[in-house]
């Protein structure tokens, strides 16, 4: 793993600092333990923080245990973490569990901060600078800072938002299935992935293969058969996957002008999440629609991923901002 080897003041780095980063998700959680020089010392992946999902308890167990486990690999104890943050799904989007939601790690660490995890994957994609970061992975959100000033849009869940993600792809992706079973739509190569994939006796047998299983984390794992059908040249799947492009690329413009963006200002656009697994379908149809929401936006590739970018974001609450190499 490459990682970040100095901080930004110049400064040679501290061998003996320990920065923790938690990067939750809705299908699973990462740990990452990172030294002050940028060696990993020891990573851990747990399940779904999506706490809608497993329980507010069940969150709680998730985080100690994994701390544990995570400083356990390292032969540490908590006392060696100079800073940790945890990005977790759905922060800060229920005033009323806020107070809950910090308090998460009390008596795990000394000093831990919680967020979004929106902010993980900025910090990992941008290298913690001025740029915007789009998620999609089970949900989508866009998160970006500029010249002191932060935003965020989107992440409004499964419900009513979260367009572009997985489990919206997953969703829309069902139901082209449905109506190309009903003949509402012309049948494509996504007609026989769905029926391979769930083993369907009858078309209709669908409805009690996802309504007795609808997590929104497993939902979401059925958006690979979208992009499996469009490789397959399913013209209607393609449809789908270039929709995705096009709904993050207005969650990222939401983000721009929130910050107040110069319409000609230069400003970095990365990713991370699952849909992009989907290549250039999902990217190309991004960089067009960012042409015209965000013209100064220039796609890139992202440096580090969510992980990562949770330590840095650590480093960077105890006042060291680690650059990348």
């Amino acid at each position: 793993m490459t990682s970040p080897i100095a901080d930004d003041r110049g400064l040679e780095p501290d061998r003996s600092a320990v920065y923790l980063g938690i990067d939750g998700g809705g299908t699973k959680t990462s740990f990452l333990l990172l030294a002050g020089d940028g060696r990993l010392l020891a990573r851990h992946v747990s399940t779904t923080s999506y706490y809608l999902e497993i329980g507010f308890d069940a969150l709680r167990a998730l985080l100690r245990d994994g701390v544990a486990e995570t400083l356990r690999q390292a032969g540490l104890a908590s006392a060696s973490v100079r800073s940790a943050f945890a990005g977790l799904p759905a922060h800060g989007e229920d005033s009323a569990l806020l107070a809950d939601f910090d308090g998460l790690l009390e008596g795990v660490l000394p000093r831990s901060r919680v967020g979004n995890d929106m902010v993980c994957s900025w910090a990992g994609s941008l290298g913690g600078e001025d740029g915007i970061s789009l998620v999609a992975g089970t949900g989508s959100i866009a998160y970006g800072e500029w010249q002191g000033r932060a935003a965020r849009c989107g992440g409004w869940g499964e419900v009513f938002g979260d367009e572009g993600s997985a489990y919206w792809l997953a969703r829309e992706g069902l139901a082209l299935f449905s109506r190309m079973a009903d003949g509402r739509a012309a049948a494509g190569p996504l007609l026989e992935r769905v029926r391979a994939h769930f083993g369907l006796a009858q078309d209709l047998d669908l409805c009690a293969a996802i309504n007795g299983d609808a997590a929104r984390s497993r939902l979401a794992q059925f958006a690979r058969l979208v992009s499996a059908a469009a490789g397959d040249g399913d013209v209607q799947a393609g449809a789908l996957l270039a929709r995705a492009g096009e709904e993050l690329a207005a969650i990222a413009g939401g983000v721009a002008r929130q910050l107040r963006l110069p319409a000609d200002a230069p400003v970095a656009v990365s990713y991370t999440g699952g849909v992009f697994e989907a290549g250039e379908a999902v990217t190309e149809a991004l960089r067009a629609a960012l042409a015209r929401e965000v013209p100064g936006a220039t796609l890139i590739a992202p440096r580090f991923g969510p992980e990562l970018g949770a330590a840095m974001y650590a480093a960077r609450l105890a006042g060291v901002r680690l650059r990348p190499a």
